[in-house]
């Protein structure tokens, strides 16, 4: 019999964020650069929070030369051959610092990975997406990952609940993507339904994250610039009320 719980988990639609008392005068002074040390790689990444998604039609170079000039990072999707990530390296070296070279966990992925980061030193960043971050095979993989790389960082997922954001950072990421299900693209709930509210995921896995001094990042299922402010999750507790 599965397990049904009952305590209430919310969507972003669900909440509103409370205002409050601040010395800023306009909202021009708000700056949203910060930065962020990773447990595992070592590493140190200064930027704005906000990572355009590995998708074919989204984590495009294209994308990411237009991102980088504001700090905004980009996950390059799979797709892209190591003739494509050399010509792009070449001419627009000042990117590759805002950027992560995608890969699935299929052989071929993992090869063309590892030409791409032996070709391209400057790249830092590894994004491994599959449909399932709970399987046991994708675990395994994080960890081949992150022992043949252990000086880039790793952003790993999906993934929505806490116990196994903590084992994908022990096993060596240091980013853990969130999100199964709510996406307004995304017909897992409809098709297979499992899914998971996306703000009590983000806050769960965020605290779970945290406690191993790792990160998460909020993939999808923004509607509007307002969803936005509430994916930052428990950082919200730093100067704004979820009510």
């Amino acid at each position: 019999m599965p397990h049904i719980d009952n305590d209430v988990k919310l969507d972003f639609k669900d909440v509103l964020l409370g205002p409050k008392h601040s010395t800023l005068k306009s909202q021009s002074e708000v700056d949203l650069t910060r930065p962020f040390p990773f447990r595992n790689s070592k590493q140190m990444y200064t930027g704005i929070p906000i990572t355009a998604a590995n998708m074919d039609n989204v984590g495009k170079f294209e994308m990411a030369k237009v991102l980088c000039k504001f700090s905004l990072f980009t996950a390059v999707h799979k797709h892209y051959s190591l003739d494509q990530w050399q010509e792009f390296a070449s001419q627009n070296p000042d990117c590759l610092e805002h950027l992560a070279a995608g890969s699935g966990t299929g052989s071929s992925d993992s090869e063309q990975l590892e030409q791409i980061l032996e070709a391209i030193p400057q790249v830092n960043y590894i994004c491994l997406d599959v449909a399932n971050g709970y399987s046991e095979h994708f675990v395994e993989f994080v960890k081949d990952v992150w022992k043949r790389f252990p000086q880039h960082t790793i952003m790993a997922g999906n993934v929505v609940t806490g116990e196994t954001v903590e084992e994908l950072i022990l096993s060596g990421a240091d980013i853990i993507r969130e999100g199964i299900g709510p996406g307004s693209v995304c017909t897992t709930r409809k098709k297979t339904g499992v899914g998971y509210p996306r703000l009590s995921a983000v806050m769960g896995c965020a605290d779970a994250a945290h406690g191993l001094k790792g990160h998460i990042i909020s993939d999808g299922c923004c509607s509007c610039p307002g969803d936005v402010a509430k994916a930052f999750g428990k950082e919200l507790g730093h100067g704004r009320k979820i009510l």
